[in-house]
This record gives C-alpha cells, structure tokens and sequence, in this order.
C-alpha cells in the first residue's frame, strides 16, 4: 500500500482560516505570491467580503492579478504592491481592526529568484500590524519555512512573535513545529 500524503502546510493554512471566517469578513493576504491564498480568501468571504493582499514583487501582483481576474473576483480584492510591514498604511479605515483572518506564507515566490524573501525585520512589524488589527476571534496563520537562507532568524521572529502574543491574552497554536527542523511550520495566533 502505497504511503498517503500528508496534507500540504498551505493547505492546512487555509483550513485553519477558514474555521474562523465569515462572510462579508475582511481578509488580508500578507504575502500574495502566486495568488492562491487570495483567491481562496475571497471565495471565502464572498462577494460583501473583502480581501488586501500584499507583495513586494511586480510578479507577484500581477500573478495574483490574473488569477483573481479569471476567477471573478476583481470587485472583492485590492491588491498592494507594497511591503506587508505596511498593513496598517494601506488598511483603509472601514477595515481597521475588523479582519478576519490574515494569511503569512513566508520565504520566497517559488520559480523566482530565491534571492528575494521575506526578512525577519519587515515579517515582525507585519505581525504585530495584522494583530492589531484582528477583529474578537480573528486570526493570523504564518506559514513560516526554516530551509532557505535567512529562513531559521525569521523562524525565530516567527517564535518570538508568538511569546510576546501569548503573554498579551492571544490563543497560541504552533503546527508542525519542531526544533532544528527545516521543515515548514505554521503559527496560529487568534484574538479572544
């Protein structure tokens, strides 16, 4: 019999935002990427919802763009071509602290240049922006990868991040995440 495969992290990632969403909820995703979590977020929360999504990278707003577009989502997503450490800028102010979920899927764009990822300077103000901006029982879900270079300092910005959220009141859930594993993990910090 041949083994079962696991469920992929940014699978799970999505599970675990769905469990907290409604629709018409506020979403963002924080690292836009190839789109997927943006179009999955925006299915989620439906056409009176609304999500942002972040990137840094011309290719990946414009991946992000083409994939929401074919799927018809245009009207509920607002894409930033910016750093995710700028949440809180770019948030407009009928969706400060209303969001749902916010979604992380740290590391870099895969088929792009490796060179350009996520450092651990910028992942810990967007954190600490996407908290702040959670609405009661909101939640951010970091899928954070150890296996690239610099990829163990964000993982430790990831871990310290969730002890400084712990000791502020916030439900701590750390999937998949073992010591000295350079497999990817994921945080789940949700509002009380």
């Amino acid at each position: 019999m041949a083994p079962v495969n696991p469920i992929r992290v940014t699978e799970r990632a999505q599970t675990l935002a769905a469990e907290v969403l409604n629709p018409g909820d506020i979403t963002i995703d924080a690292t836009a990427g190839k789109g997927r979590d943006t179009a999955f977020l925006a299915m989620a929360v439906g056409p009176k919802g609304h999500v942002h999504a972040f990137d840094v990278q011309a290719e990946a707003i414009a991946a992000t763009h083409k994939l929401i577009e074919s799927a018809g989502l245009n009207s509920t997503v607002t894409l930033h071509h910016r750093s995710h450490a700028e949440i809180s800028e770019a948030l407009p102010t009928a969706h400060q602290r209303k969001v749902g979920a916010v979604l992380f899927n740290l590391g870099y764009l895969p088929g792009s240049d490796q060179k350009i990822v996520t450092l651990p300077a910028s992942t810990s103000i967007a954190l600490q922006d996407a908290r702040a901006q959670l609405r009661s029982g909101g939640r951010i879900i970091c899928v954070t990868y150890t296996g690239h270079p610099g990829g163990t300092d964000e993982s430790n910005a990831v871990l310290q991040f969730a002890v400084a959220s712990e000791k502020e009141g916030y439900i701590i859930n750390k999937v998949g995440y073992f010591p000295d594993s350079a497999k990817p993990w994921i945080l789940v910090v949700t509002r009380t």
